[in-house]
């Protein structure tokens, strides 16, 4: 049985295959949960992202190239064609299909040391990022994503799943 607060659907990229839906989070996982879903702190957020950084930006290096030479508007473009990629993913598969497509994109692409973790930033409240980035995160919904964003650290995709 199903704890409270949860929700099961067959996987669209992998037939027959159930993942489970947090209702107050949007947060999916492909384990059957074992314990009822609570309430999230409405102080704090939790996103995923890609960043491209430029020559323009704070620290223009990364561990994919030590020196970034690349005018901003070849990061905007960048930025772009992820977009492009995850919308059309989902369209195709919905959330599943957009998270797991963005996973792998942060994971081979982005910029930010956060790559590692397919882009995941954790959990964090206001005044902790810069405010763009803070301000399009408490913007989004759960499971929404944003367009490009531009910080000081380069340009950005965000994924909000709480």
């Amino acid at each position: 049985m199903l704890p409270s607060g949860w929700t099961q659907k067959e996987s669209k990229s992998h037939p027959g295959r159930m993942f489970y839906i947090n209702s107050y989070t949007g947060e999916t996982t492909w384990t059957m949960p074992t314990q009822p879903a609570v309430p999230v702190d409405e102080s704090q957020v939790q996103v995923f992202h890609i960043l491209r950084k430029h020559r323009g930006s704070r620290r223009p290096s990364s561990w994919r190239q030590e020196v970034i030479s690349k005018p901003i508007e070849e990061a905007r473009a960048e930025i772009q064609s992820y977009v492009d990629q995850l919308r059309a993913a989902e369209a195709q598969g919905g959330f599943q299909a957009l998270f797991e497509v963005f996973q792998r994109i942060a994971y081979q692409e982005s910029d930010c040391g956060s790559h590692e973790r397919g882009g995941d930033l954790g959990l964090f409240g206001r005044g902790q990022m810069q405010k763009a980035f803070e301000e399009e995160s408490f913007r989004l919904n759960p499971g929404e994503m944003s367009g490009i964003v531009e910080t000081d650290s380069g340009v950005h995709v965000l994924l909000r799943v709480r």
